[in-house]
This record gives structure tokens, C-alpha cells and sequence, in this order.
């Protein structure tokens, strides 16, 4: 894994714009408990009835996730490699 000496769940990429894999095991846990309620919400809303429902429900996990990364991650910028 990556170095962390900031104490960041997410590290930026090195390349372009946004956040890469976790290196801190909370950060594990948000994108395991992430993809657990997605998985549960495709098994749980019947998507014929209920399509619209499921896209705001995965939308809105979705927003969490990117606060979540957001407030644990580094902080977001256009990158083009290390310094």
C-alpha cells in the first residue's frame, strides 16, 4: 500500500483527478459497507416497479461515499504525477 503519513483514508491519484484504492482498513470498511447496500438494494427493490427508486437510492449512497471520501481523503486536484 501506499505511504500514508497524513493519516488519509483515500490517497489522490497520481495521474488525473479523483481518489484511488483505501490504505487505511476504515476506508475498507466504507467501500465494503458501500457495496453491501448496493447489493442489497438490487435484491431488495424490484427494479421492473421500482426503477426510478433504485437510481435515487444508489444515488444517494453514491453522494455519501463521495463525502465520505471527500472529508477522509486528500484533498482533490487535477494531478500529473509525484513532485
Amino acid at each position: 500500500m501506499k505511504e500514508n503519513k497524513k493519516g488519509f483514508w483515500f490517497p489522490a491519484y497520481t495521474y488525473g483527478f479523483g481518489w484511488g484504492l483505501p490504505v487505511k482498513w476504515q476506508g475498507w470498511v466504507v467501500i465494503l459497507v458501500y457495496s453491501i447496500l448496493i447489493a442489497a438494494g438490487i435484491f431488495f427493490i424490484d427494479h421492473a416497479k421500482h426503477q426510478a427508486w433504485f437510481y435515487i437510492y444508489c444515488s444517494i449512497l453514491t453522494i455519501i461515499l463521495f463525502l465520505i471520501c471527500w472529508k477522509k481523503g486528500e484533498k482533490l486536484k487535477w494531478r500529473w504525477g509525484q513532485k
